[in-house]
């Protein structure tokens, strides 16, 4: 059975709290070897989205307010998926998902991101627009992206 969830910080239960960090540290500094400073304060400021499956978190993201990450626009990040449940369609499921409650959470408001450069195209299906050129960041390449409203 799976189950999506959306929270606020403050409404998140120690137990969701303790998923989504032990998840993206999985993911962010074990599998992709990257030290660096993951809680950054702006999770407090942020609705979390959750996909469970069978009570394990699967996938996740935060969806972050205008001048937090950026000062012109809202933010999707920490966009991150299971490593045994990747080429499932989850990570689809939950991008349609977090599209949906941008949408609702901060309407009318351009999403700007940072995608690591190997899912531009990914991110390009959801209408989002390569701004600049790719750079580095935590060493992996990434590129800014826009999705305009």
């Amino acid at each position: 059975m799976q189950s999506i969830l959306v929270k606020h910080f403050r409404d998140l239960s120690p137990f969701e709290l303790y998923d989504i960090l032990q998840l993206r540290e999985e993911v962010f500094q074990l599998e992709q070897t990257c030290l660096y400073k993951d809680i950054d304060d702006k999770d407090k400021y942020s609705h979390h989205l959750l996909l469970y499956k069978n009570e394990i978190l699967v996938a996740y993201c935060r969806l972050v307010p205008i001048q937090i990450s950026y000062h012109d626009y809202v933010s999707i990040g920490r966009v991150v998926s299971k490593q045994t449940h990747r080429k499932t369609g989850y990570g689809r499921l939950l991008m349609d998902y977090a599209m949906q409650q941008m949408d609702i959470l901060f309407p009318h408001q351009s999403i700007k991101i940072s995608a690591q450069q190997y899912l531009q195209k990914f991110y390009e299906s959801y209408g989002f627009v390569k701004v600049g050129e790719w750079y580095m960041e935590d060493d992996i390449p990434h590129i800014a992206m826009v999705f305009t409203k």
